[in-house]
């Protein structure tokens, strides 16, 4: 069971671990060992709520793919359970970033000194670039 918050858990059924070969640099061992997680999760099959699917098929990651399945492949740490832990911390972080409701921006207005700052800078600015034009002797 893999508690997302106090009223959201995912049975462990609906996440497919599956153990793989690491792929990169790491001598004899890496060609042996199946120490790599691949974490497929279907998010249209789960029990999540329906808010929290509609929030994760709409997000656009590149972990979800158009059929609505989260991939993860974990191969950072040496022993497969470790991996096995990073891909479900992984998927759990993933699911939590939709729980939160993002906060509304609030619009802000220029100060004055600010405005009026802004518009000495531009006058300066033109002066500065009318005194590198030809000088007409006539």
């Amino acid at each position: 069971m893999l508690r997302i918050s106090k009223q959201v858990n995912i049975p462990t059924s609906e996440i497919d671990l599956k153990a793989v070969r690491s792929t990169g640099a790491g001598g004899q061992n890496v060609n042996k060992v199946a120490t790599a997680i691949h974490l497929r999760f279907d998010i249209r099959a789960s029990s999540l709520p329906e808010r929290y699917k509609y929030k994760l098929l709409n997000l656009s990651d590149s972990r979800i793919t158009t059929d609505g399945v989260v991939v993860i492949k974990a191969q950072q740490f040496r022993t497969q359970q470790q991996n096995r832990e990073d891909a479900l911390k992984r998927l759990k972080d993933l699911i939590k970033s939709v729980s939160t409701p993002k906060k509304k921006r609030l619009a802000t207005k220029p100060t004055k000194g600010a405005r009026k700052r802004r518009l000495d800078n531009k006058a300066k600015r033109g002066q500065l670039k009318s005194l590198r034009k030809k000088v007409d002797y006539d």
